[in-house]
């Protein structure tokens, strides 16, 4: 097996998934562009969390260090019932958490996660990153494969990998055009400053408070300066849109069930941004010749498992791995890959689902969900939890 893995690889957008990708395979001695459609490398958003699988990637990528100093570690996920303010559960994710899983559990902004990643694919000489490049199309070629952008560009190399976000180009070409599934769930997103959050609401916690069809999301950020707020409901909207403005009226008139505690907090944030939430049903292969997919490209899910971030690293991980493995044999290696990642990041966009059903239970499903979640131990939600923070996910790593 060799540690070096002469290739060059064209890697389709520049977000988490596609930077990480990047990195994890210049590591194994890869050639890499990667391309951005923005005007400049960025990420939008607010916070997002990261578990102990998202760190062992970390590691892998030689980042762990800077990663953990932009994180903000936080000792419990705790469930609220919006309707009472009771306490539903928590989760302590402290040391005997940490010892379980080998890493901590934390929350970060994206942005500065993203500059990350972006700072150590810019100290990379094999890494080449080239903005106002959307790409549009994808081709085969006897000696690998190419994009073409629509300013007219083309990029070649042995392989092109697909990390374009849940709006891929690469993945509509290769699958001929699956359809964006509708959640019917529209997430409002804000960051406050720590002097705007009430001071009864500070916890150093990941916290979500549970209504009907319905439920919100605070955190702190940034060494506390800030506090991340998500406020998500049902609705019958019929298209998906990214980073939209949104109204405080919307938002309020969708929680007004919510006891005023909770409440409060949405009459803070001056400006909202909006996103309506979609993924994609499973597909069975990610892979045409010499092009694959990765991240959100591959396998777009709901934010409610605080995973899409942390799949995207542990795709590039396996990536780089398994091609590393095959010693440069892109087939044999983007089979073993997606092999590997395809039952486990499905099982995730398939809980994902579930538990946007389970946050937003009205009734006697309410009840019964207040009852199970607050009969479980701390060892109990670690035991449930075994098979997705116990490790990359990875036979290798």
């Amino acid at each position: 097996m060799t540690d070096t893995v002469n290739r060059t690889m064209v890697v389709a957008g520049g977000g988490i998934g596609g930077l990480s990708a990047a990195l994890g395979l210049a590591n194994i001695g890869c050639r890499v562009t990667v391309l951005e459609q923005a005007a400049q490398f960025g990420e939008i958003g607010a916070g997002i969390q990261i578990g102990p699988n998202a760190f062992h990637a970390f590691d892998y990528l030689g980042v762990g260090d800077a990663a953990r100093a932009k994180a903000v570690y936080i000792d419990k996920l705790i469930m609220m019932d919006g309707l009472t303010g009771d306490l539903i559960a928590e989760m302590p994710v402290d040391a005997p958490f940490r010892t379980r899983f080998g890493n901590p559990y934390a929350v970060v902004h994206r942005a500065d996660l993203h500059g990350v990643l972006l700072d150590a694919c810019r100290a990379r000489d094999a890494i080449t990153l080239v903005n106002n490049q959307r790409v549009v199309a994808y081709e085969n070629t006897a000696s690998g494969a190419l994009v073409r952008t629509e300013t007219g560009d083309t990029f070649a190399g042995d392989a092109v990998i697909g990390a374009d976000g849940v709006r891929s180009k690469i993945r509509e070409q290769l699958t001929g055009g699956d359809a964006l599934r509708l959640s019917g769930h529209v997430a409002y997103r804000a960051v406050l400053p720590i002097e705007q959050m009430p001071e009864d609401l500070r916890w150093n916690a990941a916290t979500l408070w549970a209504g009907p069809k319905c439920h919100m999301v605070h955190y702190p950020l940034q060494g506390w300066k800030t506090f991340n707020l998500v406020a998500t409901f049902q609705t019958d909207v019929s298209e998906v849109g990214t980073n939209e403005p949104g109204t405080r009226e919307e938002v309020l008139g969708r929680f007004g069930a919510i006891v005023p505690k909770a409440r409060k907090l949405l009459e803070k944030p001056t400006e909202w941004r909006r996103w309506v939430l979609g993924d994609r049903e499973p597909i069975e292969n990610w892979t045409d010749g010499n092009v694959t997919l990765l991240g959100d490209a591959a396998h777009p899910t709901h934010q409610y498992f605080a995973q899409g971030a942390c799949m995207a690293l542990e795709d590039s991980v396996c990536l780089a791995d398994k091609l590393r493995r095959c010693e440069g044999d892109l087939g044999a290696a983007f089979h073993a890959y997606q092999e590997e990642r395809i039952v486990r990041a499905y099982r995730v966009v398939l809980s994902s689902r579930m538990l946007g059903k389970l946050y937003h239970a009205e009734g006697v499903e309410r009840k019964i969900r207040n009852a199970v979640m607050g009969a479980k131990s701390p060892d109990d939600f670690y035991n449930g939890l075994q098979w997705l923070y116990g490790g990359t996910g990875l036979s290798a790593a």
